[in-house]
């Protein structure tokens, strides 16, 4: 682990055996007596370091390995291959001030109890991690505070609404004051403003605690907001890290331009100068190769009577598409 590292993988691989099963009560009396089985390496020979303090999206396509990843990180599953340590744990060996120091969240699952407000959920959480009244009460007014709940913590959780029992989640996640997140997908399900706030809550918690987060997230939102570095995995393998703007720089060779026209022009007409994004008679997207945006910039603004013109780099997260449909080795 280097000097000012919180979390260390080293050749970090996990594999699964799996049995395969014919359909049809031949196949299962098959599969009783003898089983086809096969391995699957879910995460493959991976290394990274994070550091005090740094938020970091860890992205890649749906199976890539991610949540296999943060399992280990946690302890939760044992590594067929390779080192973890992380805040100088070994993580699988599960000790309690290790736990004192890590909080898992995992959008698709819930701890809270169904028929019981947040609030119950929360003083059992207390009382699991040794806080005393006092200081539990006061850790709930000031998460509740950052995440502006109020009466939705005295409510039964089926009453609260999808953005509200995440926010109430999070709450119970990091009631203990944990000094490193893993977040498997946070915002899963949540509409556009709860997305937000979450984001800024976290913000928020990382700004104030100087907590270590290691986030995986579809919505490329997540990623842009909260995080200056990223790791893409894919198929267990680790394939980038580093900055967005780093990898934007690597996915792509080309700038988007986004003209607005005074006067109707034809999609034809717009050919000779780059790669057609989208289209209407007064409003076109264009992809330009940088290395002659400046000589058809020249030519567009000389050719076309432009109202606006705005000059932007592809959105990341249709690169990141693009990468895992085409040939990986860009990077």
């Amino acid at each position: 682990m280097s000097v000012m590292s919180i979390i260390s993988v080293r050749n970090l691989s996990k594999n699964f055996r799996v049995s395969k099963k014919e359909p049809g009560l031949i196949g299962t009396f098959n599969h009783f007596f003898s089983r086809n089985t096969r391995t699957i390496r879910a995460v493959d020979d991976i290394s990274f370091d994070i550091q005090h303090g740094e938020i970091v999206g860890f992205i890649g396509p749906n199976g890539a390995g991610k949540t296999t990843t943060l399992k280990m990180l946690c302890g939760l599953i044992h590594p067929s291959k390779g080192l973890v340590n992380v805040a100088s744990y070994i993580p699988y060996q599960r000790t309690s001030s290790f736990l004192k120091q890590i909080t898992l969240v995992m959008g698709q699952k819930q701890q809270l109890i169904w028929d019981l407000p947040p609030m119950d959920s929360l003083r059992v959480n207390a009382s699991v991690y040794g806080l005393s009244d006092t200081e539990a009460k006061n850790r709930i007014k000031e998460l509740s505070e950052m995440l502006d709940l109020g009466e939705e913590l005295y409510r039964p959780v089926r009453k609260l609404s999808l953005g509200e029992r995440m926010k109430a989640e999070l709450m119970a996640s990091l009631l203990h004051r944990p000094s490193i997140l893993f977040l498997d997908e946070p915002t899963l399900g949540l509409d556009f403003n709860a997305q937000v706030r979450v984001r800024e809550f976290l913000k928020s918690y990382n700004k104030k605690f100087q907590a270590t987060v290691l986030l995986t997230s579809h919505y490329m939102g997540d990623i842009n907001f909260l995080c200056d570095r990223t790791i893409i995995i894919d198929k267990g393998k680790l394939f980038f890290d580093g900055s967005l703007k780093e990898l934007t720089s690597k996915l792509s060779p080309f700038r988007s331009v986004r003209l607005e026209l005074t006067k109707p022009y034809t999609s034809e007409y717009f050919s000779q100068y780059g790669e057609l994004v989208e289209f209407n008679p007064y409003y076109v997207e264009l992809l330009i190769p940088k290395t002659s945006l400046t000589e058809r910039l020249s030519l567009l603004l000389d050719n076309l009577p432009i109202k606006d013109l705005e000059i932007t780099d592809p959105p990341i997260e249709n690169l990141i598409a693009k990468m895992f449909t085409s040939n990986k080795d860009v990077l």
